[in-house]
């Protein structure tokens, strides 16, 4: 299994059969997780950082498991203790981190359009957007089809509801390229507020009241609401929003027995999804964050070798 890319920016260069080449790869390393607990070697001669200028735990973390499992060497970067500080701009920060021999640098940013500005600087090293500002996360949507595919065989055909902020999500983006690369059709429900102004570059369908939106839905994917990017009151009030947007029992009645729910996290209970329906059996999002370690070693691997030729 080989993809061609030295970079993993977002998904809308990736074929499908990139897609497909990480989440064969990924089920292979899992099920060494599943049985073995012993890291691997396959990477032992690696160098990754970890530099995330925005905080991050499931991301953040699921890569520094995924690179000590397959023996890479991985360092966490951190802002406040670095040159940066001292008006290092980001550019020669990178630089001197791949003179030093780094392989692969993890980024995640605030700022739209960071990873592929590090993609184009350095020469040697990969990059792997864990997440620009609203633009893309690809990784994530990666995980999310990887947990999918585990459960459901395939995405052909199937209808995934993204329920919520999509205005401000860089996962909505990644998804609605990613799912429907995969064969998915996908409908967005949300207060007008909370959408871009035009929807028709997404190719998806809108519909305004989620109690309809779930009726014909074999996954509904609840994205939080982003109170630190919302800046002006685009809703009445959180329980105002819970009350008509909010993942709710009353909701999966709705739905089909068989429809289950995700969230990439972190989730805020009560507002954009309630507990009963998070820790239901109806909830895939523990099994979402266990796919990314795997996902994230095949992403990890597949590209570090990609460099090889």
């Amino acid at each position: 299994m080989r993809v061609k890319h030295r970079h993993l920016l977002d998904l809308r260069n990736w074929s499908r059969e990139d897609i497909e080449s990480v989440l064969h790869l990924a089920k292979e390393f899992e099920k060494k997780l599943n049985h073995e607990r012993e890291k691997a070697s396959c990477l032992r001669k690696a160098i990754i950082v970890n530099l995330f200028l925005e905080p991050s735990t499931r991301t953040r973390v699921s890569f520094e498991l995924a690179g000590k499992m397959m023996g890479a060497t991985v360092i966490n970067w951190s802002n406040s203790s670095s040159s940066m500080v001292k008006g290092e701009s980001l550019k020669d920060t990178v630089w001197t981190l791949e003179a030093m021999g780094v392989d692969a640098i993890v980024i995640r940013s605030r700022t739209i359009g960071t990873a592929a500005y590090l993609a184009k600087k350095l020469k040697r090293a990969s990059v792997i957007n864990a997440g620009d500002g609203a633009h893309a996360h690809p990784t994530q949507t990666l995980l999310d089809i990887y947990t999918l595919w585990k459960r459901l065989g395939s995405l052909a055909g199937k209808k995934v509801l993204i329920l919520g902020d999509i205005l401000h999500s860089r996962v909505a983006r990644s998804n609605i390229i990613g799912f429907k690369k995969m064969g998915a059709k996908i409908i967005v429900s949300a207060p007008k507020t909370l959408l871009p102004l035009d929807l028709s570059p997404l190719g998806v369908q809108y519909e305004p009241d989620p109690l309809k939106a779930v009726k014909s839905a074999d996954i509904i994917y609840v994205l939080r609401i982003q109170r630190e990017r919302i800046k002006s009151s685009l809703i009445p009030s959180l329980r105002e929003y819970n009350l008509r947007f909010g993942c709710a029992r009353e909701l999966l009645t709705e739905a089909s027995s068989k429809t289950v729910v995700m969230h990439p996290g972190p989730i805020n209970r009560g507002v954009e999804i309630d507990s009963e329906v998070s820790d239901s059996s109806r909830s895939i999002i523990l099994e979402q964050v266990k796919s990314g370690i795997s996902i994230r070693m095949a992403i990890l691997y597949l590209l570090l070798k990609a460099r090889e030729g």
